[in-house]
């Protein structure tokens, strides 16, 4: 399992990510607080000191802004993940879920310019699943069909009327 950023961890200890990034913060404190058990073919690392996490986080949630603790908290949970298998699929499936909360990371610039958009315009990051259904005219010289008739600009731009009479617009 990669790491996961000191940057995502701090971003959702400051509650950044509103009502969904606090509620993986308190999921991932949840998982942190379970019993750590080491696997058996650890190979002796029985008597290392290893931190189960729960500092880490907590000095984490007093700070959220110390990236320094955010790291150190990265830490904690990648080397727990190695030495407990079934912490190290819980954490796993709880990044999955984590990384749809915006944090911040890989700020998007939208913009338009220039032109007339003549469809949808969809602005924004991290789309799946997208279905745009269009209906009405597909350009400037389309005809757009409403409860009045089919209609068609003017030579001049104008818009015309339910009669077809151009009128100024």
């Amino acid at each position: 399992m990669d790491p996961i950023s000191a940057a995502a961890l701090a971003a959702l200890a400051g509650s950044v990510g509103g009502e969904a990034g606090r509620q993986a913060w308190a999921a991932l404190s949840t998982l942190v607080r379970r019993p750590f058990r080491r696997d058996e073919a650890d190979g002796g690392a029985g008597a290392l000191v290893v931190s189960s996490g729960e500092a880490e986080l907590t000095a984490l949630t007093q700070d959220p802004g110390e990236l320094e603790r955010a790291q150190r908290l990265s830490t904690a949970l990648a080397v727990r993940a190695a030495l407990d298998a079934e912490f190290r699929l819980a954490l796993e499936s709880w990044w999955q879920q984590a990384r749809s909360v915006r944090t911040g990371e890989g700020a998007v610039t939208n913009r338009v310019s220039g032109g007339t958009q003549y469809g949808p315009v969809v602005m924004g990051r991290d789309f799946s699943g997208l279905t745009l259904t269009t209906h009405g005219p597909a350009g400037p010289g389309a005809v757009s069909t409403d409860r009045h008739g089919p209609t068609r600009p003017a030579p001049d731009g104008a818009t015309p009327s339910a009669t077809g009479d151009a009128q100024e617009g």
